[in-house]
């Protein structure tokens, strides 16, 4: 997701500044920066988020943890009253509660009521630093588009290489979730040729006024 946002918010600014003025100077400012501020503010955005489930959790562990501490015999039966619930009968949901309790109570509850492995806690920082590295990977590519071919064909290269990479990255997300690729191509491609359309026309609106 990080690419995919990437690729058409940087393929948006520099299509539009492309349809204002054909030097390259602007093209390439406009571009880095669109690259630098959406690296940051994945970074941040993904950072703010994922501390925030992380304190979350902490908090929920700590609950757990008092829980336990203050009423054992209580958390046991809950533990048994889970596993039953699972389908176990009421022998073996008790015994399996008790042979887990003894082996380790904190971690038999938090993953059963919690669903949250105390060990494998959320990293902001490398959710912040996967976020920003993915976004940046997908910027580069229609920056390098739209500066390498001639002026007249900027922007069709650019729209021609943004639109295969979505097919790329639609088609991939998709398989990766075990979705039928085929309407997240479409989505993909339509959101990201309706962006392009649209910042172009801008672009051109604002180039002719200005001019």
């Amino acid at each position: 997701m990080g690419a995919n946002d990437g690729i058409v918010s940087t393929a948006g600014i520099v299509v539009g500044v492309a349809a204002a003025t054909v030097q390259s100077n602007p093209i390439l400012t406009a571009g880095i920066a669109g690259l630098v501020a959406g690296a940051v503010s994945m970074a941040l955005g993904e950072y703010v988020s994922v501390s925030t489930q992380r304190d979350t959790e902490r908090a929920l562990l700590k609950k757990e943890r008092d829980e336990l501490r203050d009423d054992p015999v209580a958390e046991l039966d809950e533990l048994a009253d889970m596993y039953e619930a699972k389908g176990l009968s009421t022998t073996t949901a008790r015994t399996v509660a008790e042979e887990l309790t003894d082996n380790d109570a904190f971690a038999a509850h938090v993953e059963v009521e919690l669903g949250i492995d105390p060990h494998e806690l959320t990293n902001p920082w490398q959710a912040a630093l996967s976020s920003a590295c993915s976004f940046t990977v997908g910027a580069l590519l229609p920056l390098i588009a739209i500066l390498l071919p001639p002026t007249g064909w900027r922007i069709p290269v650019t729209v021609a290489t943004v639109l295969l990479a979505l097919v790329i990255t639609g088609a991939l997300s998709a398989r990766l979730g075990g979705a039928p690729w085929g309407r997240a191509v479409v989505r993909n491609v339509v959101g990201g040729g309706l962006a392009l359309t649209v910042t172009y026309v801008v672009g051109h609106l604002v180039g002719a006024a200005i001019a």
